[in-house]
């Protein structure tokens, strides 16, 4: 696992090609040494209500949560944040060059024994069936 959610306010649509934004974050993440590539998951959501700061309709945001299971020490996932941020800022760059949007990152680690998972995808991508 890492699941990194998108969730954007809905005008970012007409700035940003949020599904090439998702390609360059699963890239990101394929190319971190600590994530395993059938555990990897990129989704986003436009929030089709959203107010953001001071209401003013020209301000966009692009808010991203990765959920990471247990085991990575604190510098790994730090490491991880910056290369994925990194990404981020430089697929966005246009829209952080204006005073009408802010960009995040948090990252969560998962409790082992309030996470539960059936997928046969690991398998398939290690060769085991």
């Amino acid at each position: 696992m890492p699941h990194l959610s998108i969730d954007y306010s809905p005008s970012l649509d007409s700035r940003v090609d949020v599904a090439a934004f998702c390609r360059i974050m699963h890239a990101a993440l394929v190319a971190s040494p600590d994530f395993p590539t059938a555990g990897i998951r990129v989704r986003a959501h436009r929030a089709d209500h959203a107010i953001v700061a001071d209401g003013d309709a020209k301000t966009d945001f692009l808010a991203m949560t990765l959920s990471v299971g247990a085991g990575r020490d604190h510098a790994q996932l730090k490491d991880a944040g910056n290369a994925l941020f990194a990404a981020a800022q430089s697929f966005l760059e246009e829209p952080l060059s204006t005073p009408y949007f802010a960009l995040s990152l948090e990252i969560r680690v998962l409790d082992p024994e309030l996470s539960w998972k059936d997928t046969p995808i690991h398998a398939r991508l290690s060769g085991h069936k």
